[in-house]
């Protein structure tokens, strides 16, 4: 719960249990407990915001005018009248209730919180800026209209002074269209996915970009299908805050929703994720975006007409990262664009028109997997399915081969990888996952490799711990 949330649920509670419990309930005191409850009320719906998961403690508020209003039927019966059994029944009953309503109240908002992500270590604070960029030269397969062309959301993360101020951007903008979209895509009540309308990040919108180096290493993010290019708002933070400049991609109608600067919104369109020659198929669409992607960074770097970039971008230490598809097309990238130099795939099956050949990439290359993908095709029961995700699966031996790593994360699911999982503790209790401490470790590794081969900085973590761990098994080939 938010601060001010937390307040408001202690103060309504324990003013709940004096209602009930107390002997003598004043006029003057029930309109106290109003006005101080309403107070907080209004201050909490003006810094944080009202949700509606709080709606029964904001129910709450209004209990001392009800009592007021009803002041009748809240008065004791008396022994006298021959209901003293009755009124005992009816105590009992009344404190069973607001038991259960203090419990419901309070579990909302813990179930479904606003949550926060964790503050980055580097020595810089991150700003971020987001354009609308359109590449001329590729029509748009997703839409009827021969004339449209390929065009796509981009969010750059950077390093900004350690002095710099301004308004912190929101996790996610647009937040009713992506609700719409979670809700589409996960076949789940849209009203779960409002919360992240609330989310802050610790990113400064437009700040400036810092002075301390002269330029910064470019690094590349790829969402997964359905995904969309804040989903590692965990890992990008941190990446930019350690020096880097990150650059994510929405790849449209593959991503949860794209809103571009004119207000139009490209949905997610369903696509045949079951079929491995079919996504195969698409991976070069996702390459041909990044490239462009890319190709638009080197005239940012060039000339940027708001003169943040200009000149401040390190483009012979280009990397790129990506969950699942976007893992998929991280790799891709790193084999066919000799600018990435190297690359790390979270989890993304090794989709696309090349393979990794025996005796491994000739580039840095780190592939992070969640033990639970690797063992689910275990629990498939249709021979066919099966069939096909174990020839995915094989794609794998060669990975870690030409000194490359290969990081095996135990107690992990896929969505682990992504911000997902922070959205609802009852995520960890399901899927058995710590993802606080899973994105600790991505962040602690993925950082440790590009610094290594973009930033050419000793390695601090990779070497020394080859082999199996409680939360990790690290291969070397």
């Amino acid at each position: 719960m938010r601060s001010i949330e937390m307040v408001l649920t202690i103060l309504n509670v324990l003013l709940l249990g004096w209602i009930i419990f107390a002997r003598t309930k004043t006029q003057r005191g029930l309109l106290i407990g109003f006005g101080a409850s309403a107070i907080v009320v209004l201050v909490h719906g003006i810094v944080e915001g009202m949700r509606w998961q709080m709606i029964p403690v904001y129910a709450l508020t209004l209990l001392p005018i009800l009592v007021l209003a009803c002041r009748r039927l809240f008065k004791p019966l008396k022994e006298k009248d021959g209901n003293k059994k009755r009124s005992r029944i009816q105590w009992i009953f009344t404190m069973v209730l607001a038991v259960l309503y203090s419990a419901i109240a309070i579990a909302l908002p813990i179930l479904l919180p606003v949550f926060t992500f964790e503050q980055p270590t580097g020595p810089y604070k991150v700003g971020t800026v987001t354009y609308d960029w359109k590449d001329e030269q590729r029509e748009e397969t997703f839409t009827s209209d021969p004339g449209d062309k390929r065009e796509l959301m981009v969010q750059i993360w950077y390093p900004a002074d350690s002095q710099a101020k301004g308004r912190t951007a929101p996790y996610i903008s647009n937040a009713d269209v992506f609700a719409e979209g979670f809700s589409t895509i996960l076949n789940l009540p849209k009203a779960l996915f409002t919360t992240f309308g609330y989310v802050k990040t610790h990113a400064i919108e437009s700040a400036e970009l810092s002075q301390e180096e002269s330029t910064y290493s470019v690094l590349l993010f790829s969402h997964g299908f359905s995904g969309h290019k804040n989903q590692n708002t965990f890992q990008v933070e941190q990446l930019a805050s350690h020096g880097y400049i990150v650059v994510g991609i929405d790849h449209t109608y593959s991503s949860t929703a794209s809103v571009f600067a004119d207000g139009r919104v490209a949905p997610y369109v369903q696509q045949d994720l079951n079929s491995g020659t079919y996504l195969d198929q698409a991976n070069p669409g996702w390459v041909e975006d990044a490239k462009f992607v890319l190709d638009q960074v080197e005239k940012l770097a060039k000339n940027d007409p708001d003169n943040r970039f200009t000149g401040r971008m390190d483009l012979q230490n280009v990397g790129m990262f990506g969950h699942s598809f976007g893992g998929a097309t991280s790799t891709q990238m790193l084999m066919e664009d000799e600018r990435i130099k190297a690359a790390v795939n979270l989890d993304g099956i090794l989709y696309g028109k090349q393979r990794i050949p025996a005796g491994g990439l000739e580039k840095p290359f780190l592939m992070m997997s969640a033990d639970g993908s690797l063992n689910s095709v275990q629990q498939i029961q249709e021979p066919e399915l099966r069939q096909m995700m174990e020839g995915l699966i094989a794609r794998y031996e060669h990975v870690a081969e030409g000194g490359n790593y290969w990081m095996k994360l135990n107690h992990m699911t896929h969505m682990g990888f992504t911000d997902l999982y922070l959205l609802s503790p009852l995520f960890e209790q399901m899927e058995g996952v710590d993802v606080r401490q899973a994105h600790r470790l991505i962040n602690e590794y993925s950082l440790d490799f590009f610094n290594h081969y973009l930033k050419h900085q000793p390695l601090q973590l990779l070497e020394k711990n080859i082999g199996e761990h409680p939360d990790f098994t690290l291969q070397k080939g």
